[in-house]
Formats: structure tokens, C-alpha cells, sequence
């Protein structure tokens, strides 16, 4: 039996190119249950009903709504006090488990969320930046959304609870930006690899992990 709202959820999954089969949240739910307990499991059916409340809302509104979510569910930690690691990707189960991460944590669970919420993969890109922090230039990770593929995007950031125009955020210089389809350097149009996972074994690591959890 499909939970209210599901249903359009997987048509547009499959519209977006996603395997159906590949993806299943009811595994997710019930590992959240197995592996971490009841908190978890209730935060990741959170987690599922707002991305079912997202689904059918104009684009724009279903980005805000879930910048929004994962930045007041997920505190922002360091991965070596998370993960016993200074540089570890997880996945959105163990974002969710934890709700704590690092900004390249919240990228990914933005990522993944509005994927679900049928946004194309081809506006969204995980986006490694320069941030100016107090005049030094530190790494950080932010979410770029794409409305149209000339158009400037607008950042899901940590940082901030809003999302804002690329063009407002003098603090951020673009190194790259991937997504499931390819890898972009500087302000190129078209990614210059194909397959990002090549280049990125961080990023082919966490894919492989996140298909173990549900998510294909």
C-alpha cells in the first residue's frame, strides 16, 4: 500500500530517469529502525512526508521548503567529532541518525531530497566553493539549483537559513560542482566528465553506500 502522496512521488522519479527499483524508502525506513531505533525511524518518516508535501509544489517553493527542512533538522559538526574522520560523506541515513553533519553533508541530503521531490538532476550540483570566512578563503560545500541551464542559481547553504542568488554571494568562489551525470569546473556550460564518480571516489563510494540503504 503507497503512503497518501506516493504515488506521484514515484511518477515522477521515473519521469526524472531514476529506477524505480532502485529506490526504496520503505528499506530506508525499516534500516532506520534496525540499525539506529525509533528516533530514527521517526525522523526519517519526517523526512519522507515532507519530501511528499514538496512533490507537487512549483519548483522554486519545493527548494525552499527543503533547504529549509534539512537546515533546522541537521546541526552543523565537524567529521572528525561526527565520524572519527576529517573527511567522511554520509549518506542521508546517517545524516538522518545523526542529524549532524558537515556542509558537504547538507549538500547531499538537499541533493537527494529534491531528486525525490522530483526536481532533474540536471539543475542540481553539489558545489565545491572558496567561502571568505574573516578574510581567509576556507573549503566548503553548498547546493547550487540550476531553474534553467543559463540561468544563475540559486545556493542552498548552511550557512544561511535562505537561499540566495549566486550573484549575492561575494563570501563564495566556485572550484567545481558534480551531480549524478558529471562534473563541472569553473562556470563552464557543459561538465568536462561525464562520469563524476571517476574522479570523485568519495563521491562513487557514498553512491554505493546509499544503494545499500534504499536509495539507488
Amino acid at each position: 500500500m503507497l503512503r497518501p502522496g506516493l504515488s506521484l512521488l514515484l511518477i515522477l522519479l521515473l519521469l526524472c530517469g531514476i529506477v524505480l527499483a532502485a529506490v526504496d524508502l520503505d528499506r530506508m525506513e525499516e534500516l532506520a529502525q534496525s540499525r539506529y531505533g525509533p528516533n530514527t525511524a521517526r525522523t526519517v518518516a519526517e523526512w519522507r512526508r515532507t519530501i511528499e508535501e514538496a512533490t507537487p509544489l512549483p519548483e522554486l517553493q519545493k527548494v525552499e521548503r527543503i533547504n529549509e527542512f534539512v537546515n533546522a533538522r541537521v546541526r552543523w559538526v565537524e567529521d572528525i567529532d561526527n565520524w572519527g574522520q576529517s573527511d567522511y560523506w554520509a549518506t542521508p541515513l546517517e545524516i538522518l541518525a545523526r542529524q549532524a553533519g558537515d556542509c558537504e553533508d547538507f549538500s547531499i541530503l538537499k541533493y537527494v531530497s529534491l531528486l525525490l521531490a522530483g526536481v532533474d538532476v540536471d539543475k542540481l550540483r553539489i558545489t565545491y566553493v572558496k567561502a571568505n570566512m574573516d578574510g581567509q578563503d576556507i573549503a566548503h560545500m553548498v547546493l547550487a539549483y540550476y531553474p534553467k541551464p543559463a540561468a544563475e542559481p540559486l545556493i542552498l547553504d548552511n550557512l544561511m537559513d535562505a537561499t540566495r542568488p549566486a550573484g549575492t554571494r561575494a563570501d563564495l568562489k566556485p572550484v567545481y560542482g558534480f551531480n549524478s551525470n558529471g562534473l563541472w569546473v569553473g562556470g563552464v556550460a557543459k561538465p568536462q566528465v561525464k562520469d563524476p564518480g571517476a574522479k570523485l571516489s568519495r563521491w562513487r563510494d557514498l553512491l554505493q553506500r546509499m544503494a545499500a540503504d534504499g536509495l539507488g
